[in-house]
This record gives structure tokens, C-alpha cells and sequence, in this order.
């Protein structure tokens, strides 16, 4: 499932990211993606002998309907209206020297598109109240080594809300690492970027992942990335990220992105495969494969309004009635050989620390079986979010 807000700029693109990482620029952590949402200059003090320390923070709220809920009795996501909160963490960092480091903690929460609306307790219980943390040697302009709690190459968006255009992530995302335990060597040459990652894929506590970053400025406005990851030998039945994690850190995933942002104008496709081998030990009788693709765009029409927009296509393998089709269907959330697509609409409203945006988002899933979204029978779900809250 997760993904930077490079440099505190309203769109923040990958190539800047990158060059930021190998630079040891101020960063926000998570992974490259485009954000309308600009970050504050950060407040600074001196630390002694550790230096001139950055200090970030963001406090944020949402309030949702949703028709078909997906949640268990009881849960938040079992409710048609709810409330709760979505970010209040405090980023503390040191960017400068050859040793540097980034600490982000506090309450968060990961509302995603075909899946139950989470609570901020609930997701706090995967990574903890210290999502992202990790040390930094920055020896060079040109190369730099990363050792902790690192937030995914894999993928366009971020694991939090204020990451993204949009509030919800999308249904790509939904198959896709958030953070990971491990080291991460990121290097740049002119426009091209380039970051490697040995770590524990969707957090399994079982370093034996490989996941990678390739980026190449083709000019100002044009960006291509690709990104992979994959497993380098067997990996645990279970794992705290989410309940496919296991199943997710066995699969390998591939992904091609390009960014063009010039004016007003953010876009950004990509595309993405995944396949996942047949394991007795994890219980898949044969392999199977999902892939899709997703068409992120954001217009500012002022300093403080802009307009963001999803569009998404997903294919999850399988066959109902089989062995797998429980696999297939909690990478996904979605029934095994179903398609979905999905569009999410989200303006913006940002005047200096101060934001507030909404969400409408509408999802719909084709299954053999009948089985659509929310589990039962119903193959569309729509879903309205509020968000607002303060950076500093």
C-alpha cells in the first residue's frame, strides 16, 4: 500500500524529490507524489551539539458519508456518516551535515477508495506513533544512505492525507507498500535519480525485500520514473501492515510514471502490474496477477484554490470459488476476478497554514460472482470526505 512533499512546493514532482534526497534538502517523508498542499517554511531552533533542527506540524480532521459500508460492527467504517482524525503529527528534522535525520510522529489515518474508512487508533497500530523515522548519511551533494523507518519508492501517492491531491487513496495504492524497515542507498547524476532498498517490504520484520527508483529529468516540466520491488527469498505467513501483507511481500510489483507540470498544471500517469507467485507455504494454489492504471491531475486556478482529480482502472486475478480468491481479494479489497474503476474530484483551499478540501469519489466493480464491493451484493460505492485543518 504507501509514499514526499519535496521542498515545501504547491506540486511537488518525483524528479524534485529525488533530487532532494541525494542533496540532503528539507523533505517531508513518505513517497513522491504530487501534492496542492504546500507545507509551511518550517520553525528552527538550535539543538546544541546536534545543530539547527527543523520542526514541522500538522493538525487535520475529517467528517465522510459513505453508502454501502464496508466496516465490521462497531467500527467507524461501519458507519454511513462519521468523523475522526486524519493528521496530528509533529515532524522534527535535521537536513544539514554529513549526518542528518527525520522523526514524524503522532495520530494518522489511511481512508482509501473499495475499502473500509479506518480510524486514526486503528491505523496507528501498524506502524506505531512513530510511522517514518531513519538516519541519514549524506557524505556528498551526489549520494546519500538512509537507515530505519523509510516510506515506500513504490508508487504515486503518499500514505498521508496531506501527501495527495486527494483525500482518499486510490485503489492502486490499496496494493502497494506504505512503510518499510531497512536501508535505502539514493544517488543522482544530472537528471538522472536513483534510489535502491533492502527492506522488509510491507514491514514482515524479514529484510529480505529489494525495492527500487529510477527517474529521469527529460526537461523543467517532464519527468519518467520506474519503480520495482520484489521478494529475494521466502518470506513470513503473516504481518502487521495490513492482513495481505504477507501475500503482498511474496508478489512483485512494477511500475512506469510520468510527470509533466508546467503553469497551473499538474499530470500524472501511471501504470502498475503485480504478480503473485504460487506458494504452498502462504496457501496460493497458483499464481495470479492484478494490474491497472490511474491518471492523477491537479489545476490551480489561484495561489489558494485548485482543483484535483483521479481516474483509475484496476484488474484483480483469480477465479471465485478458488483457492486463491480469498488472496486475491485482500490485496485488493476487491472480489477475485473483478474490475473496477473508479473517479475522485477533490478542490483545494489553501491560504498559508490553513487548508480545507473535499472529496467526491465513486467506485464501481464488475465480479463473476456477483460479489461486489462491501461484500455483499452491491457493485458501486460513493463517498463524500470533508477535510480541514493547519500546517506550521
Amino acid at each position: 500500500m504507501l509514499h514526499h512533499n519535496a521542498i515545501h512546493t504547491s506540486r511537488s514532482l518525483r524528479r524534485s524529490v529525488l533530487a532532494a534526497i541525494a542533496l540532503g534538502l528539507p523533505m517531508i517523508a513518505g513517497v513522491a507524489q504530487a501534492s496542492p498542499l504546500s507545507m509551511p517554511a518550517p520553525l528552527t531552533f538550535s539543538a546544541g551539539p546536534l545543530g539547527k533542527l527543523d520542526v514541522q506540524g500538522i493538525a487535520s480532521g475529517m467528517a465522510f458519508y459513505q453508502d454501502f459500508p464496508q466496516g465490521t460492527a462497531g467500527t467507524i467504517g461501519a458507519k454511513n456518516v462519521g468523523a475522526d482524525i486524519t493528521n496530528g503529527m509533529v515532524i522534527i528534522q535535521k537536513n544539514t551535515g554529513a549526518l542528518q535525520f527525520y522523526i514524524q510522529a503522532g495520530a494518522y489515518s489511511f481512508p482509501t477508495l473499495a475499502a473500509a474508512m479506518p480510524s486514526s487508533t486503528s491505523d496507528i497500530n501498524f506502524f506505531g506513533a512513530m510511522p517514518v523515522a531513519y538516519l541519514k548519511y549524506a557524505p556528498s551533494s551526489d549520494y546519500s544512505v538512509e537507515v530505519g523507518k523509510l516510506p515506500t519508492l513504490i508508487g504515486a501517492e503518499g500514505g498521508f492525507t496531506y501527501q495527495n491531491i486527494n483525500i482518499a487513496r486510490g485503489l492502486l495504492w490499496d496494493v502497494e507498500p506504505i512503510v518499510s524497515r531497512g536501508v535505502q542507498f539514493n544517488a543522482s547524476n544530472g537528471p538522472i535519480s536513483a534510489s535502491v532498498s533492502l527492506n522488509d517490504g510491507y514491514y514482515s520484520n524479514r529484510y529480505n525485500v529489494m525495492s527500487g527508483l529510477l527517474s529521469y529529468a527529460i526537461n523543467g516540466s517532464n519527468t519518467v520514473s520506474f519503480y520495482a520491488q520484489g521478494p529475494l527469498g521466502n518470506v513470513r505467513t503473516s504481518s502487521p501492515d495490513v492482513a495481505y501483507s504477507s501475500t503482498g511481500t511474496a508478489s512483485d510489483i512494477y511500475g512506469v510514471e510520468y510527470v509533466y507540470s508546467s503553469g497551473p498544471w499538474m499530470i500524472e500517469p501511471y501504470v502498475q502490474y503485480m504478480h503473485t507467485p504460487q506458494s504452498n507455504r502462504l496457501g496460493i494454489a497458483h499464481s495470479f496477477s492484478n494490474y491497472g492504471a490511474a491518471l492523477l491531475a491537479d489545476y490551480s486556478f489561484t495561489n489558494t484554490i485548485s482543483l484535483g482529480s483521479r481516474v483509475e482502472y484496476l484488474d484483480v486475478g483469480g477465479k471465485p470459488g478458488e483457492q486463491i480468491s480469498g488472496v486475491a481479494a485482500s490485496l485488493t479489497d476487491l472480489p477475485a476476478d473483478s474490475h473496477a474503476w473508479s473517479i475522485t474530484l477533490t478542490p483545494t483551499y489553501q491560504d498559508d497554514g490553513f487548508f480545507a478540501r473535499a472529496d467526491l469519489s465513486y467506485v464501481a466493480a464488475s465480479a463473476p460472482a456477483g460479489l461486489g464491493l462491501s461484500g455483499g451484493t452491491n457493485t458501486t460505492q460513493l463517498r463524500g470526505m470533508l477535510e480541514t485543518g493547519f500546517m506550521f
